[in-house]
């Protein structure tokens, strides 16, 4: 006997389900708002900063292990009003500014070769491929037995570091070159040259940016290890220094300047990859 309306289970009347908006702070690939955006680098940079500000003036850890922002500020007048952190800038500076555009000199037109002629990678993709596994560091007592202690052996170790890697990067950037582009550029009448410079190049210019900031904090690990083997000055000599005297002040003022400087250079990166390709931009 069916049961009055009164009776009926509400229980087991299925409901539609709540639908949730996805949180901005989640979203895939999707842009996030400008406002939070700024929030969250900034506190990307502060927190780390109080972390460091507490711990160090709470007594738990040394001053000799982790000295106080105080400590490290004062280090770094000191240095600056010496001379001594400009001239060790100025000398690293110069270093991997050398290395790396040297690199990139050769790494350039040769990696967009390899990746636009089958031939030509099949001739030297084996070579790098083996070079580019042996640790530049390595070649350390080499270029010193070559080129003596001078700026050349510095130079040249990022010069190493740096080339084989920046290289197949760019290759492999040529690759994704779509080749109906390739094609259609024939059909409409143009040369091997033209779809080199005018085609494939122009396409492949934000990887080789991308590529470039990549490679260029390779290029400052590497002149650290050639300022700590063999240097008078630098930042990865100043920090070696400052090691062997437990200058730990010292240590953080050559570290952050390095970070610093850094980033400096990864800005200009991504303003020059705007102002030179904004049709890849989002």
């Amino acid at each position: 006997m069916a049961q009055p309306p009164e009776y009926v289970n509400h229980a087991n009347i299925s409901r539609p389900a709540k639908v949730l908006k996805p949180s901005v702070f989640w979203r895939i690939t999707d842009d996030i708002p400008k406002k939070l955006s700024w929030s969250l680098m900034v506190l990307s940079v502060v927190v780390p900063f109080i972390l460091w500000l507490l711990i160090s003036n709470s007594g738990l850890v040394k001053p000799l292990f982790l000295p106080t922002p105080t400590a490290v500020l004062g280090a770094f007048q000191s240095l600056w009003a010496s001379g001594d952190l400009l001239k060790d800038i100025f000398y690293s500076l110069f270093r991997v500014l050398s290395g790396f555009l040297l690199a990139a000199s050769i790494s350039i037109p040769l990696g967009t070769l390899m990746g636009t002629f089958p031939s030509i990678r099949a001739l030297m993709e084996p070579i790098i491929g083996i070079v580019r596994y042996m640790p530049a560091p390595a070649f350390i007592p080499l270029l010193i037995l070559y080129f003596g202690i001078g700026e050349e052996p510095k130079i040249l170790l990022i010069f190493i570091g740096t080339l084989f890697f920046n290289t197949l990067m760019v290759m492999d950037g040529v690759k994704e070159v779509p080749k109906e582009l390739i094609e259609t550029s024939y059909t409409l009448g143009g040369k091997r040259k033209q779809v080199l410079l005018q085609v494939i190049f122009p396409f492949i210019l934000p990887t080789i940016l991308d590529a470039a900031r990549v490679n260029m904090a390779a290029s400052w690990n590497l002149v650290i290890v050639a300022e700590l083997v063999a240097a008078t000055e630098g930042l990865g000599r100043r920090i070696s220094v400052a090691q062997r005297f437990l200058k730990t002040d010292e240590i953080f003022v050559g570290l952050i300047v390095i970070g610093l400087i850094g980033l400096a250079i990864d800005l200009l990166f991504r303003l020059l990859l705007r102002l030179s390709c904004k049709w890849a931009m989002n």
